[in-house]
């Protein structure tokens, strides 16, 4: 087990990023999650970080829609202290389309290779469930929290930015999710973009993944909730659709971060739900219906609405088929 005594995150060029774990650098192509991304939490309290072999064995895997990262440590160390059964929580939190990849087609993170049957699966997206279900992997679900787009400023908003109408301004440098992997982008901001009629202007209709959409002025990220902080704090950005979220987490530690709000419903509030399942492949399907039916709880829904979330209602946390 490698134990965190430091970390230190590089951003490079692209998105790259190199983690010091233990004095030993570890290459993640596009992580500037701070080792973050995949994490093992254990019942003593302790965690550990980049251990992907721990995919394969841990009592519990869950593979989750990435910008939910800043909740996990409150919310799975809760979560283990109800059920002292359970020795070891592994958690991968990056794009879905990312995880669904690994799933469907399997893949190596940091070159190792990671388990293509987590318990659960967690995406902004039902599709993505869909697929499941139709690979015989899947068959029922619940949403069990809501989020919604809002736009990332540096502090005090030196751009004047007034809203997302603004992103078809000429003097922006704009960052922002790539279509591909990561949904938050590929379903609802690219919606939002072209109910504006800027699709085209923003994004130059690149599809493309750690690169420049528009040269010199829009940049797709490979994870945008590590990423977009990053480059507007460091002034190669000036904005990023984010969600609200992020904007929360990154003013919480401090960062010289600003939001500007989206009004509804470009925000794509009454769209945004997070629909999560246990896999049939699992190896522990019965702690994956145990963390599902603990999401349900007052306390789960109460400490995702302390990190800016919006709660599910009870009749969208009861399972039901996915359709």
């Amino acid at each position: 087990m490698i134990r965190y005594a430091t970390q230190v995150a590089h951003l490079m060029l692209g998105g790259l990023l190199a983690i010091a774990v233990a004095g030993n650098a570890v290459a993640a192509k596009g992580d500037a999650g701070h080792g973050k991304d995949y994490r093992t939490f254990h019942q003593d309290g302790t965690v550990d970080f980049g251990e992907i072999g721990d995919s394969y064995t841990a009592d519990l895997v869950l593979y989750l829609a990435g910008n939910q990262f800043m909740v996990m440590e409150e919310l799975v160390k809760d979560f283990l202290s109800k059920h002292p059964d359970i020795k070891t929580v592994y958690v991968e939190t990056i794009p879905p389309g990312q995880i669904l990849k690994q799933i469907m087609e399997g893949g190596e993170i940091n070159g190792q290779k990671t388990a293509q049957n987590p318990d659960v699966y967690a995406s902004v997206n039902l599709g993505h469930l869909k697929k499941l279900k139709a690979a015989g992997q899947m068959d029922d679900y619940m949403i069990y929290i809501h989020n919604k787009l809002e736009l990332m400023v540096a502090e005090g908003n030196p751009k004047n930015i007034k809203g997302p109408e603004d992103l078809g301004r000429d003097d922006l440098v704009q960052s922002h999710p790539n279509p591909l992997t990561e949904g938050i982008f590929k379903f609802y901001g690219s919606e939002m973009l072209k109910d504006l009629g800027l699709y085209e202007k923003v994004t130059g209709n690149a599809e493309c993944r750690e690169c420049w959409a528009v040269p010199g002025k829009t940049w797709f990220t490979a994870r945008h909730h590590r990423e977009t902080p990053d480059r507007i704090e460091k002034g190669t950005a000036d904005v990023g659709i984010v969600w609200t979220t992020e904007v929360v987490e990154a003013k919480k530690h401090g960062r010289k971060i600003d939001g500007v709000a989206i009004p509804a419903p470009l925000n794509k509030a009454d769209k945004v739900g997070y629909a999560i399942g246990v896999l049939s492949t699992g190896r522990n399907q019965d702690n994956g219906r145990a963390y599902l039916d603990y999401l349900a709880t007052e306390r789960a829904q109460e400490i995702y609405a302390s990190y800016g979330f919006v709660t599910a209602s009870a009749e969208e946390l009861a399972l039901k088929p996915i359709p």
